[in-house]
């Protein structure tokens, strides 16, 4: 049981220990029952780390709009753990970027079959940006997003391919894109402004909460093996370093300091993933396969136990 759950059920049983102590028994009294609160109505938004899309997340939920969502993605897990007191609406849909929620239609691309395949059930309609599905009286809206306004997934698959081409020496990915990180973490940070802005005008009185990224490289990028799939395949160790300083923590920064000038919350999966990257034995992310045999791709995306402590973090500030 996550840990917000047990101390909820810590705080049931107390509470219900001491009415029964203090109440009148039988004949004295009737015990009036206790009214349900009403479910917190919430918006889950974001992009593949909040739908999951891998297969290591488990099915394909409804509707199959080629979102790609999965059961055991963090928003359905606590639909499932928090049963009524939450009234979910997930709207969350992979490769979304901060307009996609604020502002533009998004054409989904589905579920690729590896090795990277088209979805067979694809070409899919666009679907409507994810505020669409905010209510004016929702209760909290949470979102995690960003990485795909950087560009990360060309950056994943071309810091592989120059790798190979280098032999694992150098920083090759690092010499193309160094020089376009600022330009892209200015229009990051307009567009992730715009959009608690444009999400605080369309749910007034809503708690917003958003969702950083984890630890996806570690610390010591020694621990992770050239050539392997499941890990970073052929990026290179010097390219692995700048992906975590120049782009994976300041992505995290941009969207805490958006947060904190919007007086929003920040749930801050960084710290607790320490030590869970995609190179530690245990592991809470998958490499670029969740495995060799099946084929199964993961593009660097946490699995279910990785989705389950993010839902553990959502869930303690979704409870407040």
């Amino acid at each position: 049981m996550p840990r917000f759950l047990s101390r909820l059920a810590v705080a049931g049983s107390a509470a219900a220990l001491a009415a029964g102590l203090l109440s009148p028994t039988g004949a004295q009294a009737a015990v009036k029952p206790t009214p349900r609160p009403a479910a917190l109505r919430w918006a889950a938004l974001g992009d593949s780390y909040t739908a999951g899309l891998i297969e290591a997340t488990g099915r394909l939920t409804d509707p199959r709009d080629g979102c790609a969502r999965t059961a055991l993605s963090y928003p359905e897990v606590l639909r499932r753990d928090l049963g009524s007191l939450v009234d979910l609406r997930n709207v969350s849909c992979s490769g979304a970027t901060t307009q996609n929620v604020y502002a533009t239609k998004q054409t989904p691309m589905g579920r690729p079959l590896p090795p990277l395949g088209t979805d067979p059930d694809a070409p899919y309609p666009p679907v409507p940006s994810q505020i669409d599905a905010v209510s004016p009286d929702a209760d909290v809206v949470t979102v995690g997003i960003g990485g795909n306004d950087l560009g990360f997934g060309g950056i994943l698959k071309d810091c592989i391919e120059l790798g190979a081409a280098t032999l694992g020496q150098g920083t090759p990915c690092k010499d193309k894109y160094d020089a376009s990180l600022p330009d892209r973490f200015h229009r990051l940070d307009g567009d992730y402004g715009t959009m608690l802005d444009s999400l605080h005008s369309k749910a007034r009185f809503a708690r917003m909460i958003t969702v950083g990224y984890p630890h996806l490289v570690p610390e010591d990028t020694s621990l992770c093996r050239y050539g392997d799939p499941l890990q970073f395949a052929t990026f290179t160790t010097g390219d692995l370093d700048w992906a975590r300083t120049a782009v994976l923590e300041p992505l995290n920064g941009v969207v805490a300091a958006q947060t904190a000038r919007h007086h929003d919350t920040f749930v801050d999966l960084y710290p607790d993933s320490t030590g869970h990257s995609v190179c530690d034995a245990d592991h809470w992310l998958d490499g670029v396969l969740t495995s060799v045999i099946p084929l199964r791709y993961a593009l660097v995306h946490p699995n279910a136990t990785g989705q389950a402590h993010i839902a553990d973090h959502v869930g303690q500030a979704l409870l407040g």
